[in-house]
């Protein structure tokens, strides 16, 4: 496998190449509960897809190719270990097939950053390479292959708005309406998931509550919040936002603390770090107050780049070949 460069417009002039589009997620509800004795915690996680996008082209090729462009691509790994390699190396081994593909990657959607970047890149190359290689595979069995390859692979598969459970990858669809308006606050470096984890349970242990299933309730999804995805509505919505991981992902990173207050400053109804961060969320009432928000953060120096953007967003979609 190589690691070049190639422009998006070389991949996607390939002879029957497939470009698919995969939206970023935000997590509105992440209730993590107890350490469980795999070292893995139920998850009551409800998914909102939201419209920053990566795209991935597969391409005909002698063996399996990865190449990428766009932001932070030189924080991804350009080799096997890539989620969308990997994908690729399911599908094919699920067919009996050589995983012979070039895929170019444009990213837009941040890396490690909370916003399931990676998992969108391996539902999108899943999406792709099915339709390149003509497999025709069933919605269930690329939706299996995606719980093989991570806990949120299944909801970028999928879009609109989900509840999952087990360690989120046994999903639920969910009644959504819209649009709302977001705004990201993209932070200048990452966070390890695991990592975010670890600081959970460590704080747990450390507060007397323990960390584990024996200590922690079962995570279970806030019905207002479940109505406030349904109706529409942004403040019902705003009311409802929470994520367990958050206090983590601030002790690992405290200056988060910053860019949440100068967002709530500048009007959004909620602030909250999405998933295991560290890219800020902000809940806006309407469009011109998400620019005012994105506008305000970046003049702040808080963090790296803020970006609007609407959901509910469409999971992987095919754009043509």
């Amino acid at each position: 496998m190589t690691a070049a460069a190639t422009p998006v417009s070389d991949a996607g002039r390939a002879s029957g190449a497939v470009t698919v589009r995969v939206p970023a997620k935000v997590n509105v509800q992440l209730a993590v509960g107890g350490r469980r004795p795999d070292g893995f915690h139920d998850l009551a996680n409800v998914f909102l897809a939201v419209g920053l996008y990566d795209e991935v082209t597969a391409a005909p090729a002698d063996g399996l190719r990865i190449t990428a462009e766009g932001r932070d691509t030189e924080n991804i790994p350009l080799d096997a270990t890539n989620l969308a390699a990997r994908a690729a190396a399911a599908l094919a081994a699920r067919h009996g097939i050589a995983p012979d593909v070039h895929l170019h990657i444009v990213k837009d959607i941040p890396v490690a950053g909370g916003m399931a970047g990676g998992s969108a890149d391996a539902a999108a190359a899943l999406l792709a390479c099915d339709a390149l290689w003509g497999l025709d595979t069933p919605r269930d069995a690329l939706l299996e292959i995606c719980a093989e390859l991570g806990s949120d692979v299944p909801f970028s598969l999928v879009g609109g708005a989900a509840l999952g459970e087990g360690r989120g990858e046994l999903l639920t669809p969910l009644e959504v309406s819209g649009p709302f308006h977001w705004v990201f606050a993209v932070a200048d470096g990452g966070l390890s998931t695991p990592a975010v984890y670890r600081e959970c349970d460590r704080l747990r242990q450390e507060s007397g509550t323990g960390d584990t299933i024996d200590d922690i309730p079962v995570p279970a999804a806030d019905p207002a919040l479940l109505a406030a995805l349904r109706t529409g509505d942004p403040h019902a919505l705003a009311a409802a936002l929470g994520n367990d991981l958050q206090a983590a992902a601030l002790s690992l990173r405290p200056a988060l603390a910053a860019t949440l207050r100068t967002g709530t400053d500048a009007g959004a109804l909620a602030a909250l770090v999405s998933g295991s961060g560290p890219t800020c969320a902000f809940l806006a009432p309407d469009a011109d107050t998400a620019a005012k928000i994105a506008t305000t953060l970046t003049e702040s120096a808080t963090c790296l780049a803020a970006r609007p953007a609407t959901a509910p967003a469409p999971g992987a979609t095919v754009l043509g070949r």
